[in-house]
């Protein structure tokens, strides 16, 4: 399987704080990989940094084959992105945000209408396709901002705390969405607070005050650390942190 994020000691600073600290790891093409860490870990300026949205101290990355330096717009191109805060617009109906969206991809318009209609299908809405997103419960709102933010088939979707604030069932339902994206080939890099979300990616990788301090499959993770879940894992792993958010 091919690699399609690669850090080699990726580093950030602002002046004398180190927010990432020389960061080593591989993603493979189709793998959900996590990436965890309490507030100040500095998972969520490596994050940027993957994305082409901040450039490094130091290191390299390639993110879908480019540079994330040299060639951040290209990186843009070949990504999707989900914040932890919804990102649509409340006061479009849902086939205009996605094809507002499709637009902005670069996505022809007969693709649009297209994809609007399959994805509509495939989620169950059809009924809501003329419905003011501000008027979504939020689970639903957070289903199709996932669905938006692959609407364009990227190479790797950037998932930041993508399911926080909706409720357990509505997270598993989330949670089939990203193994169907895997399943298509489209690597999933997700960034959570829920210790049991942890365990449903191939691999997990644990930042610590700017460095990753853990990276496996949550099995051999849980083994190597003699514990019964990922909970007991980052919360041994957490304690060593010395400093606050970054």
């Amino acid at each position: 399987m091919d690699n399609v994020i690669i850090a080699e000691n990726l580093t950030k600073q602002f002046g004398d704080f180190v927010a990432v600290n020389h960061i080593s790891f591989q993603v493979k093409k189709g793998e959900i990989f996590g990436f965890l860490g309490a507030n100040g870990a500095g998972k969520t300026t490596a994050m940027r940094m993957l994305c082409g949205l901040s450039h490094p101290t130091s290191g390299t990355g390639i993110v879908a084959g480019f540079d994330i330096y040299k060639q951040s717009e290209e990186v843009k191109k070949n990504i999707g992105y989900m914040s932890q805060k919804f990102s649509l617009y409340d006061d479009l109906r849902v086939w205009e945000n996605l094809k507002l969206f499709g637009g902005i991809y670069g996505m022809s318009p007969r693709k649009i209408r297209e994809k609007t209609d399959l994805l509509l299908e495939e989620l169950g809405f059809q009924d809501e396709r003329n419905t003011l997103v501000a008027s979504l419960p939020l689970g639903w709102k957070q289903k199709l901002a996932f669905s938006l933010s692959i609407f364009h088939e990227p190479k790797i979707v950037f998932l930041d705390e993508p399911t926080g604030g909706v409720d357990p069932v509505t997270r598993r339902q989330f949670w089939e969405l990203i193994y169907q994206a895997a399943d298509r080939g489209i690597t999933v890099f997700v960034t959570t607070h829920y210790m049991d979300e942890a365990e449903y990616c191939d691999r997990v990788s644990i930042m610590v005050d700017g460095n990753i301090e853990a990276l496996d499959s949550p099995a051999q993770l849980k083994k190597t650390f003699g514990v019964g879940s990922m909970y007991d894992v980052f919360l041994g792993l957490a304690r060593k942190a010395t400093r606050g958010d970054n």
